[in-house]
């Protein structure tokens, strides 16, 4: 029997220039309750997924304040805590949970602050990885966000910083206050809105963040790939994502140890260029 596949088989990427990570992460939003509310219906059972998420390599988790709220980070914490010395563990700011399926943002500097101090007790750490303002705050100019997450950073609170669905303009805004390292956005299969973020990322070599990066599709050469490899078409999906650019980071997650195995396989599936291809143009 051939032995099970980890994320090493995805590669390495670099975060910031300082942090190597195995290019296959774990998305934490789905260990929460319905609509991204409250705690999961069974907590040892989300627990459990995390733990076996690092055992197969994962050394990128990607989570946030909002996730719950606050429920994502406190798991992650009580499964994972101490940590390994490899782990990465991203979060994000900037969005607030009025109840169920709501998110509005709210890019306040002192929201901003706030949230980071309460990130930090609730993963058990001195400072974050990986910071990202969540979504940029209409009501809130885009440089006072920042500029906290700046200052957070400058007082050793931050690592690096990241933002998410950014377009390029409040991308280069951005930098021109603080280096950022990376961008989540939504991008998978069937939504490429995100398509110049992501060639825009390889060029400067940034971390591209897929958020939702599997999407039920009725794409036939998805399919067919999937038949082909006797796999599943989840796992083909991810496994395009990490062929379409070096650069992207792909961060499925689950609330269950068997499908985080069954994502983590796809580390090891390789698409030939005919495939990959087929996949890209039926949206593309």
């Amino acid at each position: 029997m051939s032995e099970r596949p980890t994320a090493e088989a995805a590669g390495k990427i670099d975060v910031g220039g300082d942090l190597t990570v195995n290019r296959l992460g774990f998305g934490a939003m789905r260990i929460t309750g319905q609509g991204v509310w409250g705690p999961p219906p069974d907590r040892e059972r989300a627990k459990a997924a995390l733990r076996r998420a690092v055992e197969l390599g994962v050394n990128f988790i990607d989570t946030a304040d909002s996730y719950g709220p606050d429920v994502s980070e406190e798991l992650i914490a009580e499964a994972l805590y101490p940590y390994p010395d490899d782990l990465v563990i991203a979060t994000k700011g900037g969005q607030v949970r009025p109840g169920p399926g709501n998110w509005v943002p709210d890019g306040r500097p002192e929201h901003l602050r706030s949230v980071c101090e309460g990130s930090l007790r609730r993963l058990r750490v001195d400072r974050i990885d990986l910071y990202q303002l969540h979504r940029p705050d209409p009501k809130v100019p885009l440089a006072e966000s920042i500029g906290a997450l700046k200052e957070l950073k400058d007082a050793g609170k931050i690592r690096h910083i990241g933002v998410s669905n950014f377009g390029e303009q409040q991308l280069r805004e951005a930098e021109a206050i603080t280096p950022v390292v990376s961008v989540q956005n939504r991008y998978n299969v069937t939504d490429r809105s995100s398509e110049t973020m992501v060639d825009l990322c390889e060029q400067e070599s940034r971390v591209f963040l897929p958020w939702a990066p599997i999407s039920e599709s009725d794409n036939v050469p998805l399919r067919t790939a999937a038949e082909r490899h006797g796999v599943s078409t989840r796992q083909i999906a991810i496994a395009w994502l990490l062929a379409r650019s070096p650069q992207i980071l792909p961060i499925p997650g689950s609330g269950s140890a068997e499908h985080v195995e069954e994502n983590i396989a796809a580390a090891r599936i390789e698409l030939d260029a005919q495939e990959q291809n087929a996949i890209t143009d039926v949206v593309g």
